[in-house]
């Protein structure tokens, strides 16, 4: 019988709730403002984490890059406060990504809102 909840996915939900608080409380890097982590993906070998980040306040290609280059500056910092949390041997790496779903998202809700706005006036038009 098959684990439906292995090892890296535990271990992953524990990082994301620890870096979570500790991004806020501990960071205090003005180029990083408000974090959201969408999620973490942790290796089978559990040596390596990729957090997947939004950014609230960010609204530049820009801003958003230096934001991520200045957590993955801080990656080290939060890897020792993860060691201090978490009980294994060794703490993967971390690495932080910038996750573009909920701007496409947004973009993708906005042409279809546009889409069906258009939609509605062309029938107005025909009556």
């Amino acid at each position: 019988m098959s684990k439906e909840y292995n090892r890296t996915d535990r271990l992953a939900d524990a990082i994301m709730r620890i870096l979570a608080s500790t991004i806020r409380n501990e960071v205090r890097d003005p180029r990083i403002g408000m974090v959201n982590i969408n999620e973490v993906v942790v290796s089978r070998d559990l040596s390596f984490a990729k957090v997947y980040v939004t950014l609230v306040d960010r609204e530049s290609d820009d801003e958003r890059n230096e934001s991520v280059a200045a957590l993955n500056k801080a990656a080290g910092f939060l890897r020792s406060l993860l060691a201090k949390e978490l009980d294994i041997r060794a703490t993967p790496k971390l690495q932080f990504i910038f996750d573009e779903t909920s701007t496409k998202g947004q973009a993708l809700s906005h042409l279809i809102d546009k889409a069906v706005a258009a939609d509605r006036a062309n029938s107005k038009d025909d009556d």
